[in-house]
């Protein structure tokens, strides 16, 4: 089979199982949106008012409906539904001038912050915000450019890859200089409360277990505001956030420019003097119980079960799955402590398809800007559950931590450093396993 034919066999493949999900009777483009069962009703209610405050639009203070002012002074969207349509992955712009729809970039300078997090631009801040209210200037533009990069597996068959450049123009805080930058793309939301709930112990026993390959894998210690101590990170690209409630705070506040007890000031530098005399929309903004309500919301969220394949197809996929190396970091099981924070988060085994440790990923997918403990060439495990539903639920795909890579066979082949020996097993396949393990991955 030539290369043309069997990515066009592949492409019919994933497309018919994606065009089955949509004309399913369950409708798999909400897959990612739907509670646990044995919700209460007062646990109904708690869901969908945290679910109604995921999907707000919020607006500028003072506003006439004060539970939803706040917004800014500076921004990236108005909604968190924005970056994370139905709960699925953001997708990058694919042509030059297109805006970063569902996608921000992360600034710092060399150096450790505050707890020995990143160091914050002096004038930009953690993070590069293209919006401002009325009356305070966003802080530019920025834009992606997509350059191609050419990839040849170990049978000599080439593969054309793309890789991000930015640029930033129209700056209105002074010109950046010497500065870090790294373009994400949001997370699928599934399963997260399932995550949180997974004990760190055992998080830590994984990482100082001997692995294959030459495999490390390593837990980030982070800051935790709720605890005021340094633990164990699972949540973000880097592993920075220790906790889901803490994920969302922080997003909160960098994303829409929301505050709240665990992030009271507003995100203004020093430089940014209206930002700073901006009105305000509460002390905090964002209240406990608001917080609250969309934590329970995405620590509800049921992942999707896996789709099914045929027995002998699932059994071949399994297997090259495990020969290829793949599941050393993708781990196929987790299990989540026996005290959580709600009965229906205790005591279950995942299959997430993934350790939530760091990974030292190889020069291709560096980024360069440390992150607490993880290197500027360290990234989490990306939960693999719920991957097939992508191309479906966001309309596209996009993935790795910059949505650069346009297929899982992409992505798979951008893996290096530790995972640089199963990537090239997975290169050594034949055309036919090296489809046939892509199936069982989008089939989770």
């Amino acid at each position: 089979m030539s290369h043309s034919q069997w990515v066009l066999a592949l492409a019919l493949s994933l497309g018919g199982m994606a065009a089955h999900a949509v004309d399913g009777a369950t409708g798999e483009r909400e897959a990612f949106s739907r509670p646990m069962p044995g919700l209460s009703e007062d646990e109904r209610g708690q869901f969908t008012r945290g679910r109604s405050l995921f999907n707000q639009s919020w607006v500028a203070a003072p506003a006439r409906d004060s539970e939803v002012d706040g917004l800014g002074p500076l921004y990236n969207r108005l909604a968190c539904v924005s970056c994370h349509a139905r709960n699925g992955r953001g997708l990058p712009p694919q042509r030059l001038g297109e805006r970063m729809l569902a996608m921000l970039v992360r600034l710092s300078v060399p150096g450790q912050g505050p707890h020995g997090g990143p160091r914050p631009h002096p004038a930009y801040g953690d993070q590069f915000n293209e919006e401002g209210i009325p009356g305070v200037p966003g802080e530019g533009r920025v834009s992606l450019r997509w350059r191609p990069v050419e990839h040849r597996l170990v049978s000599g068959e080439r593969r054309m890859l793309r890789a991000p450049q930015l640029r930033f123009a129209e700056l209105a805080y002074g010109p950046l200089g010497q500065v870090l930058t790294s373009p994400r793309v949001g997370q699928q939301l599934v399963g997260m409360g399932l995550l949180d709930a997974v004990p760190a112990d055992a998080l830590l026993a994984r990482a100082a277990q001997a692995k294959p390959d030459g495999v490390r894998g390593r837990v980030n210690q982070v800051w935790s505001v709720s605890q005021s101590q340094h633990t164990v990170g699972r949540f973000g690209h880097k592993a920075n956030m220790a906790s889901l409630r803490e994920q969302i705070a922080g997003a909160f506040l960098g994303d829409l420019g929301i505050t709240s007890a665990l992030h009271p000031q507003e995100n203004c530098t020093s430089v940014q003097t209206a930002c700073q005399q901006a009105p305000s929309g509460g002390a905090p903004e964002l209240d406990d119980s608001q917080l609250d309500a969309v934590t329970f919301y995405l620590a509800q969220l049921e992942p999707p079960a896996p789709r099914p394949l045929p027995a002998a197809e699932l059994r071949r996929g399994q297997a090259l799955f495990a020969r290829a190396g793949c599941a050393v970091c993708h781990l196929p099981s987790l299990r989540t402590a026996a005290q959580a924070a709600t009965p229906r988060l205790a005591g279950r085994e995942l299959a997430a398809y993934t350790d939530l440790l760091l990974h030292d990923m190889g020069p291709g997918l560096a980024d360069g800007r440390p992150d607490f403990a993880a290197s500027g060439r360290e990234w989490r495990t990306a939960p693999l559950w719920g991957v097939g539903l992508t191309r479906v639920i966001s309309e596209g795909e996009g993935y790795l931590h910059d949505g650069r890579a346009r297929t899982l066979e992409e992505a798979v082949l951008w893996h290096d450093g530790e995972a640089r020996r199963a990537r090239l097993r997975f290169e050594g396949f034949s055309a036919a396993d090296r489809a046939a393990l892509l199936r069982f991955v989008a089939s989770r």
